[in-house]
């Protein structure tokens, strides 16, 4: 293994066992083997360029595996809000089975999406060729508009499928992950299609209110 792969496989552990900023770069470096201390810096120039190595370890694969399923979704050329919730969810669930980090890839992910004050995935929101991206497009087509504009449902799946993905990858691995797999897409289908009460609504239209006179 090489010395960038080494740093990666470290640094995915750690952050995932210790949170991506409760473990600092010369632990990295120690936990790598590493007795240049300027390793790190010279693969990845910092913390930020590392996190982006990590991810994108395993983004490939998740990429063509959903990008297979939205294909699947389109050539059937039916309305399937279980599908969709299928294709968000099954990609990553692989990774709980990956022996190459991909359990510590998913509470990484959990990290991130839960970050205060964080928006949608920023790059998914811009990239027409990401599979995410895709995903949100032909999702809100089937979700109404207070779902998708006022009440931002398509990032509560998001959030929803990877902290419970984090959650079951804290345990020990599963023999078989396909119970969970299936229930979760039911969980993430329930939430897209979660239709908001009449409270809701009367909240959300005073809210929308105050920020007019504001």
């Amino acid at each position: 293994m090489h010395t960038r792969e080494k740093l990666i496989a470290a640094a995915e552990q750690l952050f995932a066992e210790r949170s991506i900023d409760g473990v600092s770069l010369r632990q990295i470096n120690s936990a790598a083997g590493q007795r240049n201390s300027t390793a790190l810096q010279y693969h990845f120039g910092g913390r930020s360029g590392l996190i982006r190595a990590v991810l994108e370890k395993h983004r490939g694969a998740i990429e063509a595996r959903r990008h297979d399923l939205l294909d699947d979704y389109e050539a059937a050329g039916r309305t399937d809000l279980r599908l969709l919730s299928a294709a968000l969810v099954r990609p990553v669930a692989l990774e709980l089975s990956c022996t190459d980090g991909g359990r510590a890839y998913l509470r990484i992910m959990a990290q991130l999406v839960n970050r205060p004050g964080r928006p949608e995935p920023g790059r998914e929101t811009t990239d027409p060729t990401d599979s995410v991206y895709r995903w949100r497009e032909l999702v809100a087509p089937v979700l109404s508009e207070v779902a998708v504009h006022r009440l931002h449902l398509r990032f509560v799946a998001l959030r929803t499928t990877y902290v419970e993905l984090a959650r079951r990858a804290e345990e020990p691995p599963a023999t078989d992950d396909r119970l969970f797999t299936s229930y979760l897409i039911d969980l993430i289908t329930s939430v897209l299609s979660t239709t908001p009460s009449p409270e809701t609504l009367d909240l959300l239209e005073a809210s929308r209110l105050r920020r007019a006179e504001a």
